[in-house]
């Protein structure tokens, strides 16, 4: 993060790591809370779902939950566990990420059931499981409809595992184009999605090319790399004191 010039994160407990634990986010947290905020996966099929949610509100540097409705997960969006989930987050005002790995249309279900909770969509809404799949985009036109709820923002994370052309991943930018005019780059947040993508990607490459486009304007820059994720997440890191090294 500082070999490219992140100040700050939100930290995501991976699921494909440590599932439904996130005692290392928190760890991690802890050591670094000027630097990352938090956001841990929910079981919405645990039957104390709201208490475990209520408890996560009280941990510093919690923002959000991850909700996984993704082609591994049968859970739906109707799912009663998901109804009392969505709403324990709105009551103790915590952004839900959203893991629907291209099921665009039970993300477009889940958000339209629960206009008061706030949403981020985790990786562009499209499925990004490796190995990517020979039409990456083919979710698009769902992705692009989704941005007619407000209440929603999107990550922008992972896209080098989209591209077909090699790094910078120039062949990204067309499709991305799409959606910022869709969705308003306001509402457009910049991702690494690392660890999972580092087979693939590394941190700086899913950095270097938002930072170094010319596709962007500085003002689209700075709240595509930041603003946005401030909004979406009420949270940015805390720069150190004078002197100070930060952590």
């Amino acid at each position: 993060m500082k070999a490219v010039g992140v100040d700050g994160a939100i930290l995501v407990s991976p699921f494909i790591l440590y599932g439904y634990d996130a005692s290392y986010t928190v760890a991690v947290g802890r050591e670094f809370p000027r630097t990352f905020a938090l956001v841990k996966m929910i079981d919405s099929t645990d039957p104390d779902v709201a208490d475990v949610i209520a408890e996560w509100k009280q941990t510093p540097g919690t923002v959000g939950i991850r909700l996984r409705i993704d082609i591994k997960v049968s859970t739906q969006p109707d799912d009663p566990g998901v109804d009392v989930a969505m709403r324990a987050a709105a009551r103790h005002d915590l952004a839900v990420n959203v893991l629907c790995g291209g099921r665009v249309d039970a993300a477009i279900d889940l958000v339209d059931r629960h206009p008061d909770t706030r949403f981020v969509i985790d990786h562009v809404g499209l499925d990004q499981h490796l190995p990517i799949s020979s039409r990456p985009w083919a979710q698009l036109d769902g992705v692009l409809e989704l941005a007619k709820r407000p209440h929603v923002a999107l990550k922008v994370s992972g896209v080098g595992t989209l591209a077909r052309e090699p790094y910078p991943y120039p062949d990204i930018w067309d499709p991305l184009a799409r959606i910022f005019d869709a969705w308003g780059i306001d509402r457009c947040l910049w991702g690494s999605d690392w660890t999972r993508t580092s087979a693939k990607v590394s941190y700086a490459q899913a950095t270097v090319p938002f930072l170094s486009t010319d596709r962007l304007t500085d003002a689209e820059r700075a709240l595509l790399m930041g603003e946005a994720c401030a909004r979406a997440y009420r949270w940015r890191p805390t720069p150190p004191a004078e002197g100070e090294e930060r952590g």
